[in-house]
């Protein structure tokens, strides 16, 4: 029996944006929230692209090895917010142990001079949101609930999309209407 199933994905292993300057960026990724630069790569040229563009490219490591990336492309520019999405929707959730853990980030992001919002209850996590030195939207979260992935908490999921998708596709609808 044949499957189109795609093959495994075991994990992040980075995920990468932008930064204003490598120096601050390490200061605060590495010195404040405490991930270990492990990596960085300086170059003239894109290796996927072959295009000259001089840059440094750092990588930070979370404790399941997987990593958060930067790129310092020398010109002081971080990279510009989406004209159509609220600041509050791209963000980077990073997960930490306990509900002591959060609320000990939380006073030290405060002490280190850090604007915080939260600790938010989500109901499943909960989170507290700030800001990085290049505009990123990060997030610590702990999970309140086990997550089940069970065969009925699978198909309430696709229901609650589809029914998302039909609710939207009503309202774009009316609004074609007017």
């Amino acid at each position: 029996m044949q499957t189109n199933r795609f093959e495994t994905i075991q994990r992040l292993h980075h995920f990468a944006w932008r930064c204003k300057d490598a120096e601050e960026t390490r200061a605060f990724y590495e010195d404040i929230l405490g991930l270990p630069l492990t990596h960085l790569i300086r170059a003239d040229n894109v290796p996927s692209t072959g295009e000259h563009c001089p840059y440094v490219h750092l990588f930070f490591r979370l404790d399941d090895g997987s990593t958060i990336a930067f790129f310092d492309l020398g010109d002081d520019q971080t990279a510009l917010p989406s004209p159509n999405t609220p600041a509050w929707v791209n963000h980077l959730a990073l997960k930490v142990e306990s509900l002591e853990v959060l609320e000990r980030a939380k006073a030290k992001l405060e002490a280190a001079g850090i604007q915080v919002l939260g600790i938010t209850n989500h109901g499943f996590v909960q989170s507290i949101y700030f800001f990085d030195p290049n505009g990123i939207r990060l997030e610590l979260t702990v999970d309140m609930k086990p997550e089940n992935l069970s065969q009925e908490k699978l198909q309430s999921v696709h229901e609650q999309l589809d029914s998302w998708t039909r609710e939207k596709a009503q309202i774009r609808q009316q609004a074609g209407r007017q």
